[in-house]
């Protein structure tokens, strides 16, 4: 992903996101923007995302490429994936999100007859009527339903639902060695300070070495890789109850408003806004 494939962030949205998340599925997180300006640096997820767009354009940037969405239709983005979704020439749009638990969902496609179908016919994007009809019968029974079957039936019944497979390698299992290291202290250390000299010799490489590579492999330099992963640990601290002040700090976040930044440039929400009322 290069620094062109995606606008710069803009202030969270002229409406605030309202973030859905239940009890009776904690599996699953619902986001809905409606009159959004609100734009995202290129980030992962540890989860599952489904998105449709309900007004507006946008343009979805993933693995160098990019793509302009129209109200109708769908992305579906498995894990680590690097991506970014913005509101095309800065215009406000609507749109919807699902961020699915990755051990759930690998579960749900191994067990589900739908899963099998998506197997054989994987899709990222949909541009199909009945597509976004699933898809809101999926949202609604997030919010609706107290019981996970709904929940499963619907998303079994989109999965099942045909779309286009984007010509977009997925992320690298297999890195190189030197690469795969950073990555592993990282995933394991992403809130720790550590100078990017001492980083590279970790990977026995150049700091220039390292970021080059490291790009390649992974779509990000180091530095955000790193900042993507405190916030996906942030998001899961802020569900769970844990005070903003606290989930900085845990993260690694000296300055509360470096948090507030990095944040709301990677979930196009304030930290306030995601963790809701308390």
């Amino acid at each position: 992903m290069t620094p062109a494939a995606h606008k710069t962030p803009q202030p969270a949205a002229r409406n605030p996101p309202r973030f859905h998340r239940s009890p009776a599925l904690p599996f699953v997180e619902a986001r809905s923007a409606a009159d959004s300006q609100a734009c995202y640096r290129p980030h992962a997820h540890a989860e599952w995302s489904v998105g449709a767009v309900d007004a507006g354009h946008s343009r979805f940037a993933t693995g160098g490429a990019s793509y302009r969405l129209a109200p109708g239709d769908l992305v579906l983005i498995p894990p680590a994936q690097v991506h970014a979704c913005n509101p095309e020439d800065r215009a406000a749009w609507g749109y919807r999100m699902l961020y699915l638990d990755a051990a759930w969902m690998e579960d749900f496609l191994a067990t589900s007859a739908a899963g099998a179908a998506f197997a054989k016919r994987p899709w990222q994007l949909a541009r199909d009527p009945l597509a976004y009809e699933r898809f809101g019968q999926v949202f609604a029974a997030c919010h609706d339903s107290p019981d996970p079957a709904p929940f499963a039936a619907a998303l079994g019944e989109l999965l099942a639902t045909p779309g286009e497979a984007l010509p977009i390698a997925p992320p690298a299992a297999d890195l190189p060695p030197a690469i795969a290291t950073v990555r592993d202290w990282l995933d394991t250390h992403c809130d720790a300070a550590l100078p990017l000299a001492e980083l590279a010799a970790r990977a026995g490489l150049s700091p220039y070495q390292l970021i080059r590579r490291f790009v390649r492999h992974t779509g990000m330099t180091p530095h955000a890789y790193q900042l993507d992963r405190r916030i996906q640990r942030a998001r899961r601290l802020l569900a769970a109850g844990t005070p903003i002040c606290d989930t900085a700090l845990a993260t690694g976040f000296a300055d509360q408003s470096h948090f507030h930044r990095s944040f709301r440039e990677r979930v196009a929400a304030t930290p306030g806004q995601y963790a809701g009322p308390r």
